[in-house]
């Protein structure tokens, strides 16, 4: 089995084709990213209009998460399937769709409903996204791509939440929906005039001493069954160790994205344009800053380190884990926005790595199918992040909503250090493993 060459080595028409795939995947994932962040920021407007609890805030919050969870082992396995064009901007005409159909909701079963709807379309996204994009980067700039594409769901979150929220303020909560899925089904028709679907990588794993059979088998007979995936997913101790921190990193990311807009404007009194600005903006451009200087130098570190990049991550978790505490439990707004920056900085540092790391393991013909498998348990047990901040909000005894909130928020720190031990243990497991 040869592997394919790094795209340093292919021609310079095909390397500015590589690097244009990713321009076009950002702005598709930025939309991704926009439909599912505008709903947090106008809980307020939908508290007031339709009197949501806030544990029904948090169960809107979280259907989006289950639903996305649950439908990622079948997109993984399309991913590996199909052609992954399709899953990708068929999956964005349907998701705008529905973002669309979010405005016409009235009722809490009506909103639990559409944001499960949209968690489905959203599911096949990234395990074909990055399939494809593995295709097109080797191991040489691998990261960097993934890293460089990781920026728009910054990006795409910031716009989510300010615009939706600016929308919100002059024209109505509903306006944002409209906008966000009618300029998404749009993005898709023209980029199906662009997008083109590579050949498949036959590309041998950093760590090939870990899964012989069904790294042989991608070469040979097509990808591996989805069963044999989550068998090889599951015996392989860094694998496991990847999701588990998964699940940690998301649980805390979730609290933020759901949460941020109700917490300034409860306890720093921001309007609520302010608040979908500042709940994203400082935490999402410090991340699109540190993303690419984590990608490159986990692409610099798995040079002469197997697990080279998965120790960026656990660095960026465990520094991050004390921002978390001072976002809150801070009273002091300058202070609050510093830390939330750091926050950002530190998570942009495990993101960069994400699927990147997963694919230093599994073999190349399985890539789509792992990463929907990893999407399933991260999101199963991050979807769980809203819901708790929702209850710890009613029930955490601290004096009053604005405590209990700052509490909820503090207490993702030892969530985070748990997911940075997962990490260095994960770390641990590939090189003793090669």
């Amino acid at each position: 089995m040869t592997p394919q060459p790094s795209i340093e080595s292919a021609p310079a028409g095909t390397r500015r084709y590589a690097w244009s795939v990713v321009g076009m995947l950002w702005l598709v994932c930025c939309f991704n990213y926009a439909d599912r962040q505008a709903i947090s920021v106008v809980f307020p407007a939908l508290k007031q209009e339709f009197g949501f609890t806030s544990v029904e805030l948090g169960l809107i919050g979280s259907a989006f998460m289950w639903v996305y969870a649950a439908g990622a082992p079948l997109a993984g396995w399309a991913g590996d399937r199909m052609q992954r064009r399709h899953l990708i901007l068929g999956g964005c005409l349907f998701w705008s769709l529905v973002t669309m159909a979010t405005a016409w909701c009235q009722k809490l079963w009506h909103f639990i409903t559409v944001r499960a709807l949209e968690g489905f379309g959203e599911t096949f996204y990234f395990p074909a996204s990055m399939s494809l994009v593995s295709d097109y980067h080797g191991r040489g700039t691998r990261s960097r791509a993934m890293a460089a594409h990781q920026s728009s769901v910054y990006l795409g979150t910031i716009g989510g939440s300010w615009l939706g929220a600016v929308l919100a303020e002059h024209f109505g909560w509903r306006m944002g929906f409209y906008f966000f899925g009618g300029t998404g089904m749009v993005l898709a028709m023209v980029l199906y005039l662009f997008l083109r679907e590579p050949p498949r990588s036959r590309e041998i794993p950093v760590a090939a001493a870990l899964g012989p059979a069904p790294a042989s088998g991608v070469a040979d007979s097509g990808p591996p069954s989805f069963w044999s995936t989550l068998g090889f997913l599951v015996a392989h101790p860094a694998a496991r160790l990847l999701m588990l921190a998964f699940v940690g990193a998301n649980f805390v990311a979730t609290i933020f994205m759901v949460w941020t807009p109700t917490f300034l404007m409860q306890k720093f009194n921001y309007k609520l344009g302010a608040a979908g600005l500042s709940a994203t903006v400082f935490i999402q451009l410090a991340s699109a800053a540190s993303v690419p200087l984590a990608g490159w130098l986990a692409d610099t570190l798995i040079r002469t380190r197997p697990g080279g990049r998965i120790l960026v991550q656990a660095a960026g978790l465990l520094v991050g884990a004390g921002f978390v505490a001072l976002v809150g439990m801070t009273p002091n707004k300058l202070t609050l926005l510093l830390a939330m920056t750091g926050f950002g900085f530190c998570k942009g540092a495990y993101d960069s790595g994400i699927f990147a790391s997963l694919y230093d393991v599994v073999p190349a013909g399985s890539r789509a199918t792992a990463a929907g498998v990893m999407n399933t348990v991260g999101w199963t047990g991050g979807a769980l992040g809203p819901l708790y901040a929702g209850w710890m909000i009613q029930h955490a005894g601290q004096g009053g909503e604005v405590a209990n909130m700052s509490l909820a928020v503090a207490l993702g720190a030892g969530v985070y250090l748990a997911a940075a031990v997962l990490l260095l243990l994960a770390a641990r497991a590939v090189v003793s493993r090669r």
